[in-house]
């Protein structure tokens, strides 16, 4: 992990520290060290203390704007191409769900009448099963939906309480599976792949390029990866090229081969 990265929620990952202190009955972060050198175990609980799930449905509305109109039109052309009938995308780092849904209502309300025979699938992946158990239950409070459009949220969502349900219809072409980036990726390649605000944010520099390549492997010639606002792709990475630079879009190079 890279500590810099961390800076908008330091504040938020030491209280979770703290707080273990407390539960194991540990004076100090030095006792805490002691007890991680000791026992293996308690890495994995401070892996999970550091994860960061920061996600709501449309966001970064301009990112999302240039997929419905420009993006996913293109990804569907490549895929009739090919003879395919679906668009796959992947959704890594998916958190609760919120993402991988907002593609399916991108496709459903900007892109579907214009390729009536292709559908979308779409694939998030998330390290933490508690975050995924919350994708599928697709249960969500206003907050969660505050950057989505009027319109699509009163189509898409039953209110009850409030707490808003998404449709059946609209989860019908989202799969959730618990999967580490750091360690596996989906079989299959993917037409659109979204990494934002995560990869090259949190993971030291070894890290993200193991983690790029892994990326590259799985985005289709010609498919797009989509990246963080402000977000950088490690030095020495290849493979890509701008499709929206300043939206962390780009689109893998025809050409390339993998060495």
């Amino acid at each position: 992990m890279r500590w810099a990265g961390f800076r908008k929620v330091r504040r938020q990952v030491c209280k979770r520290v703290q707080r273990r202190l407390q539960h194991l009955g540990l004076p100090d972060v030095h006792a805490y060290w002691e007890r991680l050198e000791q026992d293996g175990g308690e890495w994995r609980v401070l892996d999970g203390l550091c994860r960061i799930s920061i996600s709501r449905f449309y966001r970064d509305r301009r990112v999302f704007e240039y997929l419905g109109e420009n993006v996913l039109p293109a990804l569907a052309r490549l895929a009739r191409e090919a003879r395919e009938s679906a668009v796959r995308c992947w959704s890594v780092g998916a958190a609760g769900g919120e993402e991988a849904y907002t593609l399916a209502l991108l496709w459903t309300f900007m892109v579907s009448s214009q390729f009536p025979a292709m559908d979308l699938a779409v694939h998030g992946t998330e390290a933490d099963d508690h975050q995924i158990a919350r994708a599928q239950a697709a249960c969500y409070g206003p907050g969660s939906l505050r950057e989505l459009p009027i319109a699509w949220r009163l189509e898409a969502f039953v209110e009850e309480g409030g707490v808003f349900q998404l449709r059946p219809r609209y989860r019908e072409p989202v799969l959730f599976s618990c999967q580490d980036l750091r360690e596996a990726a989906p079989k299959e390649k993917h037409h659109l792949v979204l990494c934002r605000n995560l990869a090259f944010t949190y993971f030291d520099e070894e890290l993200q390029s193991r983690v790029f390549d892994r990326l590259r492997e799985h985005t289709t010639s010609g498919g797009a990866l989509v990246i963080g606002t402000h977000e950088m792709f490690p030095a020495g990475a290849t493979g890509f090229t701008a499709w929206s630079e300043p939206l962390g879009i780009y689109r893998r190079l025809p050409s390339y081969t993998e060495v």
